[in-house]
C-alpha cells in the first residue's frame, strides 16, 4: 500500500493489490462551462425561471424546403412510372410519352409552386391545418423533430396566454391578472408608507 491508495495487504481479497485507474468513468458536468443544459431556476447560477427553447429557423426551413423536394421527386417518379406503362403498352388511349425535358419543367413548376406557397404560409404565420386543428394533417412528432415540437409548443403557449388573457410586462414575461392585481397593490401599501 503506497500513499493510502489500495488494499492494506491482498492477502484474501483475490486481487494483486494493484491499483488502476478507471479510463471509462467519466464525472457529471453539474453546472459549469461544458454544462450540457442551463441550471433550473433557483440554481447556484441563479436562473431567472423557465426559458422555452426556441427553434432555429433555418432548420425548419431546411425541413420544409426538404418536404418540398421529396414531393417533386415523387411526381418525377410518377411521371417516369407512366412513361415506362406507355412504352410497354399498357397505358389508356391518346397517352403519349414525355421527353426527359418536358417532365424536368413540369417538376420545376410544382417546385416553384410549392416554394411560393411555403412562402405565403410563413408570411401569414400560420402552417396549414386539417379539420381537426391538427397542423399539416400530422398527429404528433418525431422524436428527432425537437425543432418542430419548439415552435409549436410556442404557438400553443400563445394561444393559451390569449386565450386567459394573461398579459406581457415591459420585459417579455408573461404576468397574469392575478399578479398584476398585486404589484398595483404593492405599489400602493410602499406609497402609504412613505406618506407616514
Amino acid at each position: 500500500m503506497s500513499s493510502n491508495v489500495g488494499l492494506s495487504t491482498p492477502r484474501g481479497s483475490g486481487t494483486s493489490g494493484y491499483v488502476q485507474k478507471n479510463h471509462a468513468f467519466l464525472r457529471p458536468r453539474n453546472f459549469g462551462s461544458g454544462a450540457p443544459y442551463p441550471p433550473p431556476s433557483g440554481g447556484p447560477e441563479g436562473g431567472s425561471g423557465f426559458k422555452q427553447r426556441q427553434p432555429d429557423q433555418a432548420i425548419l426551413e431546411h425541413e420544409q424546403k426538404r418536404e418540398i423536394e421529396v414531393k417533386v421527386l415523387e411526381e418525377r417518379e410518377r411521371l417516369e412510372d407512366a412513361n415506362e406503362r406507355i412504352e410497354e403498352g399498357k397505358g389508356e388511349e391518346g397517352e403519349k410519352t414525355l421527353s426527359e425535358e418536358e417532365i424536368d419543367e413540369i417538376c420545376e413548376e410544382l417546385r416553384e409552386r410549392l416554394v411560393k406557397e411555403m412562402e405565403q404560409r410563413r408570411e401569414s404565420g400560420r402552417g396549414e391545418r386539417d379539420g381537426k386543428g391538427r397542423r399539416d394533417g400530422k398527429r404528433g412528432f418525431k422524436a428527432y423533430q425537437v425543432h418542430e415540437l419548439a415552435e409549436a409548443k410556442i404557438a400553443e403557449s400563445e394561444r393559451l396566454r390569449r386565450a386567459l388573457g394573461i398579459k406581457e410586462d415591459a420585459s417579455g414575461e408573461p404576468v397574469s391578472a392575478r399578479g398584476e392585481i398585486e404589484r398595483r397593490r404593492e405599489k400602493e401599501r410602499e406609497r402609504e408608507r412613505d406618506r407616514d
